[in-house]
């Protein structure tokens, strides 16, 4: 079964840079190759243009997790044989991870469940003094809710992005000039639009000021080396799903001080070096947060993960996402009644951008044309608001809109069938009946199988409207 071609008007040369570019992917990733089902018959390769919400795991993290499996056990107090090399496996992920992110020789690496959790973490252990916080939290309205809810439980205050990013900078300057500002929080890279923000300049901003600076790396990490030391970052959070690690493991890198005085995340064994009935004496380093038994095989794959990221070649990793990008970005600028979005008008599109591109459809529901290209066409993206809803709101995009997104195992292709089907749904509109279903949209009478041991559950896998995301 074929889906419709897209008419690229891209001149032969270019086009011939962008395959020999991105033609292939850039590393194998674990399910490259499933076949995706079409509401009108056959199968289809499945264009998974999703990474920035889970990225697929790399083949050689996944061969990876299956050579360490057998040895998994619970870490720590074990003298048993496997206990003892899992116990090696999770600590040396710290070593590996810090390496990653250029860390400083004493930087914390507290492991997490992801991204969210890291922040969370964060803000339980902003300085405090006689009951009070010493300062306030400074961040953007454009960031995703991870790095914006954990700060609304402090105190804290908010500055509206500017059209420009030198406008923002600005704003963020007069703000910290205010004074009582102990932590300025930022994304790396928008996960709506895939701008990238300069976290060297804000933290010399911050530092300039007396406060620290936290960046969400959870989609800065999986595109760009990063390197807090030569930065000057103090603290910096990402998750192994979308660095092309499973497992749901996440990380906090950053400066001991505050994470050895704060609360601890989960109160529970290995978080103690002492307890007693009516109190306890808490630990010191990464344990005072890991309570509990850790995600061993969350840890040490989100290591091995990092370890291939950085062994990419920086000039074709960079050249493969960006012709991608470019191709798909242009291809969508040609589509009358489709609109690509971006937070600032001075964003230079070549060098400070991700592979992600939001954009919507004029006359069709974000919710609907995401279900329609996956049902007629196997191409899987993102829509609704991103849990940035801020941000939406002051992009003109209340009800959502939709992102693609790729990476090191993605393909020319994937952008090409994208296109194809969106020139297809402006020209002939959707070809088959859809219908709202507990919320979300799908392929009326949809006949499709699903995996034996999946739920064949349609109803609860289109995509959503956004009423709720």
């Amino acid at each position: 079964m074929t889906t419709a071609t897209f008419s690229s008007n891209t001149g032969a040369g270019l086009l011939d840079d962008r395959i020999a570019a991105a033609g292939r992917p850039l590393a194998a990733v674990t399910g490259a190759e499933i076949q995706a089902p079409l509401i009108q018959g056959g199968h289809v390769r499945y264009a998974n243009l999703d990474y920035g919400a889970s990225a697929p795991a790399l083949s050689v993290v996944s061969a990876y997790l299956n050579e360490i499996l057998p040895f998994y056990a619970s870490v720590h107090r074990g003298a048993g044989y496997a206990s003892q090399i899992s116990t090696s496996v999770y600590e040396n992920a710290r070593n590996i991870v810090r390496d990653f992110v250029g860390g400083r020789p004493d930087d914390s690496v507290i492991f997490t469940r992801n991204t969210t959790d890291s922040l969370n973490l964060l803000a339980g252990c902003l300085p405090v003094e006689d009951h009070h916080h010493t300062g306030e939290v400074l961040y953007l309205d454009i960031e995703h809710h991870a790095n914006l809810l954990p700060w609304q439980g402090v105190p804290h205050r908010s500055v509206v992005a500017s059209a420009t990013l030198e406008a923002t900078i600005a704003s963020l300057r007069a703000e910290l000039e205010h004074g009582d500002v102990s932590l300025l929080a930022v994304t790396g890279a928008s996960n709506v639009t895939g701008e990238i923000l300069p976290i060297r300049r804000l933290a010399a901003l911050a530092h300039e000021f007396g406060a620290r600076i936290v960046v969400d790396a959870a989609q800065l990490a999986p595109h760009r080396r990063i390197n807090i030391a030569a930065d000057d970052v103090d603290y910096l959070a990402f998750s192994g799903h979308k660095l092309y690690a499973p497992f749901g493991s996440g990380v906090l890198v950053g400066r001991p001080d505050w994470l050895d005085a704060g609360t601890p995340h989960l109160a529970g064994g290995g978080a103690v070096s002492e307890a007693r009935l009516d109190g306890v004496s808490w630990t010191t380093g990464p344990a005072r947060h890991e309570g509990g038994s850790p995600n061993v095989l969350g840890a040490a794959t989100l290591a091995r993960a990092t370890q291939v990221v950085a062994a990419l070649d920086q000039e074709r990793w960079h050249a493969h996402e960006a012709a991608i990008r470019s191709f798909l970005v242009e291809g969508l600028r040609r589509i009358e009644g489709v609109t690509v979005h971006q937070i600032f008008s001075d964003t230079d599109a070549d060098n400070d951008t991700i592979g992600v591109v939001n954009f919507s459809v004029e006359g069709y529901d974000a919710g609907l044309v995401a279900a329609y290209l996956s049902a007629e066409h196997g191409v899987g993206l993102r829509d609704g608001r991103f849990c940035a809803h801020p941000l939406l709101k002051r992009l003109g995009l209340p009800s959502g809109s939709l992102r693609a997104s790729f990476g090191v195992g993605s393909r020319l292709e994937d952008a090409q069938r994208l296109l194809a089907g969106i020139e297809e749904l402006r020209r002939t509109g959707l070809g088959w009946d859809y219908v709202v279903d507990s919320g979300r949209w799908v392929p009326a009478n949809d006949t499709r199988s699903y995996p034996d041991w999946a739920p064949n559950t349609p109803g609860t896998a289109g995509a959503a409207p956004c009423a709720l995301d």
